[in-house]
């Protein structure tokens, strides 16, 4: 029996895991999905990291030696993620390898704290990139205006870098710009462009969830016959701008010198809505050179029935711009959907970090 994400693989779709966690390692779980689930990635933030320090007892001795040392409580979080993150870039470095740099790639975000300043985040970036210590490695950092370029900047010291919160065309267009403009500072610091990667974390289902509420409050039938129309559109517009720049002669004058294009990477896939199909995120965004990285509800839901029968990306634009003047003509205002959601995600990844300050200062503290 064809195998859907083996299908998905073959269709130019990387599938990362938008999870990790010490006992996921320990385990050897994640490499059991390398091979079972055609893993080739993995994806973390702050709300998995909080949910993980949570749960059980796998941090615990290191914790105990943190709390020996006396470090603080943003200094362990550090070592305790970076731990993390070493260890499943170490067991996806065969994957490295074997794509030629492409995938194999664990991301690690900034303290969301920073999102609003510039300067902040190009250090943690670097002292991130340092602390992990692995080639596979990429730093995230959020599309925030702030975030623009801090983004080139740290492209241009030949860091590799993960985009996330990205949910507008407009924002995304800047986010390919700061990339261009990151790899152009990078040659220009004398960097082999080759082993620079980043992907743009255009995220998915947090539009549809946003606009349907919105379009459930119109209430016109009109409105309702939209719903769950926007994420998908979104997306797929965002594709179409994608080809259009890493079309364009600029960039094909950084592919000639090695540099690897800024895949569109699709975020927030797992369906929130339990009335839309569980695969909706994944068959719906088929195209080559993308990356969908997948909670393990949706991997597995993917793994067992998704059905991929090609690229659903190209053609569907026509639609897709008329889906978004469908929506603005409803009363839906995108514009003001897209900032509120920018807002909002960076607020809730703050609001994760600080419960996962707080709860590893709690563990730090029953050590001593």
């Amino acid at each position: 029996m064809s195998n859907p994400l083996e299908d998905l693989s073959e269709a130019g779709v990387s599938v990362w895991l938008d999870d990790i966690s010490r006992t996921r390692l320990r385990t050897g779980n994640l490499t059991e999905l390398m091979s079972t689930h055609k893993v080739v990635g993995v994806t973390s933030n702050p709300s998995i990291f909080d949910k993980a320090l949570s749960e059980g007892d796998a941090y615990d001795e290191q914790v105990s030696e943190l709390a020996a040392r006396g470090v603080s409580v943003e200094e362990a979080v550090r070592m305790l993620t970076a731990y993390d993150i070493r260890w499943a870039a170490d067991t996806l470095r065969p994957v490295y390898d074997a794509t030629d740099r492409v995938d194999g790639r664990v991301s690690l975000e900034v303290d969301p704290r920073m999102a609003m300043e510039t300067e902040r985040t190009v250090a943690e970036a670097k002292a991130l990139w340092w602390l992990v210590d692995r080639p596979n490695l990429m730093i995230k950092i959020p599309a925030t205006a702030e975030g623009l370029p801090a983004i080139t900047r740290v492209l241009g010291l030949g860091i590799s870098v993960n985009v996330t919160l990205i949910f507008s065309l407009e924002r995304y267009r800047q986010v390919m710009d700061a990339f261009l403009e990151g790899m152009e500072l990078a040659r220009a610091n004398g960097h082999d462009l080759s082993r620079i990667q980043s992907v743009a974390s255009f995220f998915v289902s947090r539009v549809d969830a946003e606009v349907d509420k919105r379009l459930r409050a119109i209430g016109t039938e009109e409105a309702t016959a939209l719903l769950g129309r926007a994420a998908l559109a979104n997306a797929r517009l965002a594709y179409q701008a994608y080809e259009q720049v890493f079309e364009g002669k600029e960039w094909k004058a950084l592919e000639a010198l090695g540099a690897k294009p800024q895949r569109p990477l699709w975020a927030s896939t797992g369906v929130k809505d339990p009335a839309y199909e569980d695969t909706l995120y994944v068959t719906g965004l088929v195209a080559r050179d993308t990356v969908n990285t997948m909670p393990q509800a949706t991997l597995d839901a993917a793994g067992d029935h998704a059905v991929v029968t090609g690229n659903t990306v190209l053609g569907s634009y026509a639609q897709a711009h008329a889906d978004f003047a469908a929506l603005e003509a409803a009363g839906v205002n995108l514009t003001e959907v897209f900032g509120h959601l920018e807002t909002d995600g960076v607020a809730k990844f703050v609001a994760s970090w600080e419960s996962l300050l707080k709860g590893l200062s709690e563990k730090l503290a029953a050590s001593v």
